[in-house]
């Protein structure tokens, strides 16, 4: 028992405090140097925005679009509507003939199938050289395109993630949100600087039109295009100079729906992790994807472990099983209280917010168990 709990914790501690450890030691040990880019470098670009019922946000967005510092003759503008029902492909049709001077096209889904497979029927339609792909309610900062693919320049590079910002942080959810995500751009930074990232965001990154891949619509290009072209040699990178601002979900109930959707594929992803422990051909990238994605979607698998172990050994008579199972009950016990009487302290604010994302792995892993897992899924309004 004490065996199987130390190696639970091991993985918790890893992903959570370890890691981010490690990397500020290499960080300081290797002293990685940015990555270099050519701000010169200026290829025909589309810029994709996938939609689906954004018919409160869409025409800020197409506004933001055409008011970035980008040459107008090399940028197309493709707006793929995930089979919308409310005005969004009305909005943007209008948008179309009042700047017919741009380069911007619509395509409608014929079924409603989510982001990736949007992503994929647009594509065939894309006329740049640089993929740069955005979400309906992400505003780019005015260079972010330019910085996007300031790095594509080097052929070794098939992939670019910029920085999301989120713009509002005085609400205890986003407030929380926006402290873990800090961690995480941290992380990517200086994985990037070393090698390559092991996941982008949705609200902004870039590929090369040429080496896009089609994914199954269950996937998720944040996920999946950095695996992917790390596997076939080739580098993913985050350009955080490349900004976005979004709104993070504002009430708990709304950031949970969000880290459900996320955990859609885990178990997926966990077998697939497999294959990039091969440290001799992969190199760094072998841990940082042990330590940023594999020991993070182990984290359900290994509070549940430890629970048990602890509760086992307590009923043994073993004291570190008292101990341990004593300390569990007490985090759990915060962690209601917390979501359930919206405390403010942020420490109890964060131990809240770190179960209810291992609860929503837990929901993934049923999802995935039963084939509930699906592509689609509503937007959520208090991020727009």
């Amino acid at each position: 028992m004490l065996g199987i709990f130390s190696v639970s914790f091991f993985i918790i501690f890893w992903a959570m405090v370890g890691y981010p450890l490690s990397l500020r030691l290499l960080d300081k040990i290797v002293k990685p140097k940015p990555n270099v880019k050519d701000l010169k470098f200026e290829p025909n670009v589309t810029l994709m925005i996938v939609a689906h019922n954004e018919d409160s946000v869409i025409e800020s967005k197409l506004n933001n679009a055409i008011s970035l510092d980008y040459p107008q003759e090399k940028l197309q503008i493709l707006v793929t509507s995930d089979n919308s029902n409310d005005d969004t492909n009305v909005i943007v049709e209008n948008f179309i003939r009042e700047h017919k001077e741009w380069n911007i096209l619509l395509h409608k889904t014929l079924e409603h199938k989510g982001k990736t497979n949007a992503q994929n029927e647009g594509q065939k339609l894309a006329t740049g050289e640089i993929l740069v792909m955005t979400d309906a309610n992400s505003m780019l900062d005015n260079r972010s395109i330019r910085e996007l693919v300031s790095y594509f320049a080097r052929e070794d590079i098939a992939y670019v993630c910029g920085k999301l910002v989120y713009s509002n942080t005085t609400n205890n959810t986003s407030n929380s949100e926006s402290s873990y995500w800090n961690l995480d751009l941290y992380m990517r930074d200086v994985e990037s600087k070393i090698q390559a990232i092991t996941a982008g965001n949705g609200a902004i990154y870039a590929c090369r039109n040429k080496e896009y891949i089609a994914f199954q619509p269950i996937f998720c290009h944040d996920s999946a295009m950095p695996y992917e072209y790390a596997i076939r040699g080739k580098k993913a990178l985050f350009n955080p100079n490349a900004l976005a601002y979004e709104k993070s979900g504002e009430s708990d109930g709304d950031e949970y729906k969000r880290k459900v959707r996320m955990n859609r594929d885990i178990l997926t992803w966990l077998k697939l992790s497999f294959k990039t422990f091969n440290v001799f051909k992969y190199k760094w990238f072998s841990f940082f994807f042990f330590s940023h994605r594999f020991c993070r979607y182990m984290l359900w698998f290994a509070h549940l472990t430890a629970l048990l172990t602890s509760i086992i050994a307590f009923i043994q008579g073993k004291k570190w099983g008292k101990i341990m199972t004593l300390l569990q009950i007490v985090l759990i016990s915060i962690s209601g209280l917390s979501l359930k009487f919206k405390l403010k302290n942020k420490l109890v604010r964060m131990i809240g917010y770190y179960s209810m994302t291992i609860f929503a792995q837990l929901v993934g892993v049923k999802n995935c168990l039963t084939g509930q897992s699906k592509a689609t899924w509503e937007k959520v309004e208090s991020t727009r």
